[in-house]
């Protein structure tokens, strides 16, 4: 009954806590909720209509839904680049940002599942997945894995995050014994979100361009740059703005994890450019469309080249020590590298793989505004999340909400 009585109070300072804040919060707030209605209004257009409204055809029905999914994925699972030297290694110069890596975790888990419904075209069509009433087709089915482990994913960084808030919110000291194996299991689990879905563009044997043994790897360096170069930005942005300490060692440790998994994605990139170009055969004709255009069609060539050069410039700077450790700098870079692999997972990876088709014909892909509406509408969304995930999380993590002061007063 008492705990009932806490996490109602948790709510309700919760709440109060989201309300309020100063004249910037709430202006941030108000432009989120305005671009979250702009992505809602898209979204009914394509609900009405169906997907006809959007640049996807019967040749390229991948498009920028999935680019942001498959991206998302990647952020969400660079969550255990704090996850694990904290509650692992004990290295206490990640601990005061591991909640927030938590929390951008969900945010990114959110906004991934967001968009695949917004791929199939609507919500109508989920319960053709929920086991037992769909058709789940477990384990033979990659789309079903990904499924599993998606939402198990969100679990334990929704469950994990809660718990350690919730026992701090009382002014107690939460137990590792009761954290720990969760946050060990989310290491593993992080690694498989990324690689499954890697596997779901590898078990496709008619698109060659993604039949790559470095697919899975490549996926899981990228997603180590560019998702604590989003954490180090969220971290600069938090310490500036709120009361809430970020130690300089905690953004030079994450600093460097994102200059070796961005060195290691380069390196993945040269290796691929090599085994497509070197020895090109008639699968090569995706690759030869992406970087340099195919039948005098280029539309990818502006997306791919500003890419690698973002990628290039942005990992030469965090290679330098100097350039690295001078924060303006490195937060330059990070936005950079963090833009540059957005791009490369999408228009680089997806759309490529269905051009040309089976049968040799070249369908260009280039999104619609409804596309782009709905899919600024869901990144609103997830940093609208983001944002009352976090205000709570410091607001208890500093002792200005506890449950204990409040019945003192």
């Amino acid at each position: 009954m008492r705990r009932i009585k806490v996490f109602g109070s948790l709510v309700k300072d919760s709440i109060d806590v989201i309300t309020h804040g100063s004249k910037k919060y709430h202006i941030w707030m108000a432009v989120l909720s305005f671009v979250m209605l702009v992505g809602m209004y898209c979204y009914s257009i394509q609900l009405d209509e169906g997907l006809s409204v959007t640049g996807m055809t019967d040749r390229v029905s991948w498009g920028l839904y999935i680019s942001n999914f498959t991206f998302l994925v990647g952020v969400a699972a660079a969550a255990v680049m704090l996850v694990m030297p904290t509650y692992v290694l004990k290295d206490v110069d990640f601990k005061q940002a591991v909640l927030i890596g938590e929390g951008l975790a969900v945010a990114a888990l959110l906004m991934c599942l967001a968009f695949v419904v917004a791929d199939m075209g609507g919500p109508s069509v989920l319960w053709h997945m929920i086991p037992g009433i769909g058709v789940f087709n477990f384990p033979n089915s990659m789309l079903t894995w990904d499924v599993l482990v998606l939402n198990g994913y969100l679990f334990l960084n929704i469950s994990i995050p809660f718990y350690i808030l919730f026992t701090r919110y009382q002014g107690k000291t939460p137990n590792p014994k009761i954290y720990v194996p969760g946050a060990l299991l989310s290491v593993f689990w992080a690694v498989g979100i990324h690689l499954v879905t890697a596997f779901l563009y590898q078990g496709l044997q008619a698109r060659p361009f993604w039949n790559n043994a470095l697919l899975g790897p490549r996926f899981l360096a990228s997603a180590f740059a560019a998702g604590p170069a989003l954490i180090i930005v969220v971290l600069a942005i938090i310490r500036t703005y709120t009361l809430f300490k970020i130690e300089d060692k905690t953004l030079k440790k994450l600093a460097m994890v994102v200059t070796v998994a961005a060195q290691i994605n380069l390196i993945m990139l040269i290796s691929e450019l090599f085994k497509e170009f070197y020895a090109p055969t008639h699968h090569s004709e995706s690759a030869y469309y992406l970087f340099f255009g195919l039948d005098g069609k280029t539309a990818l060539l502006p997306w791919i080249w500003t890419s690698i050069s973002m990628n290039v410039l942005a990992t030469v700077m965090l290679t330098f020590h100097k350039l690295r450790n001078n924060f303006r700098v490195l937060f330059f870079a990070c936005v950079m590298l963090f833009v540059a692999i957005w791009i490369e997972k999408g228009f680089g990876l997806i759309v490529p793989g269905f051009i040309p088709g089976p049968y040799g014909k070249i369908a260009e892909y280039t999104p619609t505004g409804i596309e782009i509406g709905v899919t600024i509408g869901i990144w609103a969304f997830g940093a609208f999340v983001f944002t009352m995930l976090a205000k709570t999380a410091i607001k208890i993590e500093t002792g200005v909400m506890q449950y204990k002061n409040k019945k003192s007063t």
